[in-house]
């Protein structure tokens, strides 16, 4: 008997996984993964250099091409490949790349990782600069978190940014979104068809081991990629303001802040004498996260989910964090640990898990529960499998319907197509 033929995926990556490094990197291999367990054909490539931490694909039966801007080589490489489903990691990758498989693969389901909605980081994090300027109150930052959907679209609707990430949604068959409060900003707000998205967290095995217990842990921790700015930011308050705040209750209090990249600017703010230790990278984040007993994670901005908060949970180390860091990462479900508005609450409440072994045990078990209900692989994955494979078989509708997607294709990728074939010109002639 003839065995149908796996369905062959083609990977464009803004960059190489590192899972290691980034929620976005580790999110990429659990996709990666529930492709990998139906036997799909799956063939990663990225225009970007190779970071120190980059995961090794091919192990797994993954091939590795690296491809290059701006250079008609793509357009042999994907004809030859032939592949049934392309998935673009970020939409800077459907803008460079989107037109050449139109042309020369249209039969090819076009699916776009979005991570998170780098426009609507970007939108937060200028208020947030904004507000920096305006006012010397290093504290209350209330009116900063969660605003209305309507508010959130007034920031972002005249950017570059937002027609630009939300142009190339529509240019594809399908996004996937981590964030349900992000999708309904773009359905509600941006009025994007809500069949051309779908929701596709963090996907974790739940933990099988007792975690390690409150009399075994110390110290307080953050970690997070320092090439992310939220990260940064909150590695800044921290330091001038949450950590004097929590040292005055608990003056011998160490505080380990972890982070791949980590630049000479951070590395400066090392102080031992105040128990603020910058560590650099850590090369096993469950590790370091288990022996901790409170995860600091203060985002004054940002958007998508928190691979940080995820891993604490994993870890069953309470957290405190802010709005921004719980959005769209728990629903019904209690909150395993505090999440806070000021610097002032930010400290007490992260003092008072840390001696509080009742309240700490509490929002261990919250964190279980929040893990089994929202965050299992055994549920989002074979979700994912189900969407593509029902989306495939009625792509032929789905396009037909999705007429602003097939008029941005024409206007777009012409003018996109126009440039990059100028600049490779440009580049034969130097």
């Amino acid at each position: 008997m003839i065995q149908p033929r796996a369905t062959k995926v083609l990977v464009i990556g803004y960059v190489w996984p590192e899972p290691r490094s980034s929620a976005a990197g580790g999110h990429m291999m659990q996709i990666l993964e529930s492709f990998l367990q139906q036997g799909w054909d799956i063939t990663f490539s990225s225009p970007a250099g190779t970071g120190e931490h980059r995961a090794d694909l091919a192990p797994l039966g993954i091939r590795e091409v690296p491809i290059e801007l701006n250079n008609s080589s793509f357009d042999m490489f994907i004809s030859e490949l032939a592949p049934d489903v392309v998935l673009f990691d970020r939409f800077m990758m459907e803008e460079q790349f989107g037109w050449r498989v139109e042309k020369h693969c249209p039969n090819a389901m076009r699916v776009l990782e979005s991570s998170d909605l780098q426009s609507l980081r970007d939108a937060r994090h200028q208020r947030l600069k904004d507000r920096l300027k305006a006012s010397d109150d290093n504290n209350d930052f209330s009116e900063m978190f969660a605003p209305a959907l309507r508010e959130e679209f007034e920031f972002m609707a005249d950017t570059d940014l937002a027609k630009r990430e939300i142009a190339a949604i529509y240019r594809c068959d399908l996004t996937l979104m981590v964030s349900q409060v992000e999708i309904e900003l773009l359905v509600e707000q941006f009025k994007v068809p809500r069949n051309l998205l779908h929701w596709c967290p963090l996907m974790v095995e739940l933990p099988t081991r007792s975690p390690v217990p409150f009399e075994d842990r110390a110290n307080f921790l953050h970690i997070g990629n320092f090439r992310h700015a939220p990260n940064w930011d909150a590695v800044l308050w921290l330091k001038t303001t949450i950590w004097p705040l929590i040292r005055a209750q608990l003056p011998t209090a160490q505080l380990h802040i972890y982070g791949a990249y980590t630049p000479p600017k951070a590395t400066a703010l090392h102080n031992a004498a105040q128990g603020f230790h910058v560590m650099n990278w850590a090369e096993d984040a469950l590790q370091v996260m288990s022996a901790t007993r409170v995860c600091l994670a203060p985002l004054r901005f940002g958007a998508g989910i928190k691979g940080k908060i995820v891993d604490a949970m994993l870890c069953g180390t309470p957290n405190v964090t802010t709005p921004v860091g719980a959005e769209a990462m728990y629903g019904e479900e209690a909150w395993p640990g505090a999440i806070t508005r000021t610097a002032r609450e930010f400290a007490d409440c992260a003092v008072r898990l840390y001696n509080d072994k009742a309240q700490w045990l509490n929002a261990q078990a919250q964190a279980q529960t929040l893990l089994a209900g929202r965050y299992q692989q055994a549920l989002h994955g074979p979700a994912l499998i189900e969407r593509l494979v029902e989306c495939q078989q009625h792509l032929a509708n789905i396009r037909r319907d999705n007429f602003t997607g097939s008029m941005l294709r024409h206007h777009q990728h012409k003018s996109t197509q126009y440039m990059a074939q100028w600049i490779e010109a440009k580049n034969r002639l130097n």
